[in-house]
Parts: C-alpha cells; structure tokens; sequence
C-alpha cells in the first residue's frame, strides 16, 4: 500500500512507457529511472520494469526484471513521487551488482526526481551516436 492508501499500479500500456520517457530521467550504474509526475492525477503510483536484449539471454533478463521489481515494490511506496509513473530500465551492470547498492541507488534517484532533478536530456540520434558521423 502506498502512503495514501492506494495499491501500487503496474504500467503495461506502451504509451505509457513512452510518455515516461518525456519525463525526469536519473541514470545509475545499475538502471536508469524514468519518472513521469503529470500521469497521474489522483495520487496514486505505477512501475514498469524494461530490459532489453543487450542485457543478456532470457535468463539473465528475467533475473534482472526480478530484482528490479522488487526494488520498486519495496521503496516506491515511501520513497517514490506521488501521483507519478516510474519506469525502471536495466542496464547491464545491475545483474552482478549489489542489492544493498542497488537500494541504495535507487534511493538517490527517487530523491533527485523528487527534487525534480534529472540528468540533462540524451544526445539525440539512434542508440547513442550522432546522426551524419561516423564513430
């Protein structure tokens, strides 16, 4: 239950997914956190968890979006933004990496998303490089 009272949503819609991505974004080591705060007008919170394929086989995708989740559902509730979408992405680092680190981090970007803090927006462009040059 969220400090409201309400239970914590799961966002399965793509768009929702991609509006959160016009949100605050905090990177970590372990994930990067999306936060959407206009989603939701009465109060109540929703999480989505992304792995992509980068990350690894079936397996180590599933591990990770196991760990991830339950992050989310331990700390959203007290610690996450009211009223708010929250999408975690994994990265390949946050398999092997340390829970207590990973809770940790966790706690530093709801902070600074709270804050309204983000990291400043990506390079524009596909995966990183930059359109009409070569790397």
């Amino acid at each position: 239950m969220t400090a409201a009272g309400q239970r914590l949503g799961i966002i399965a819609k793509r768009a929702d997914f991609l509006a959160a991505n016009n949100g605050i974004r905090v990177a970590r080591p372990g994930f990067v956190l999306l936060v959407n705060p206009l989603a939701r007008a009465d109060g109540s919170q929703r999480f989505g968890i992304t792995v992509t394929k980068r990350i690894g086989n079936a397996v180590a995708r599933n591990r990770m979006k196991r760990r991830l989740r339950a992050l989310a559902r331990e700390m959203l509730p007290q610690q996450g933004v009211a009223g708010a979408d929250h999408v975690l992405i994994g990265r390949e680092n946050g398999i092997e990496r340390d829970f207590g680190l990973l809770r940790a981090e966790l706690a530093a970007a709801l902070a600074r998303a709270a804050a309204g803090k983000g990291d400043p927006p990506r390079r524009s462009g596909h995966r990183g490089k930059e359109k009409g040059k070569n790397r």
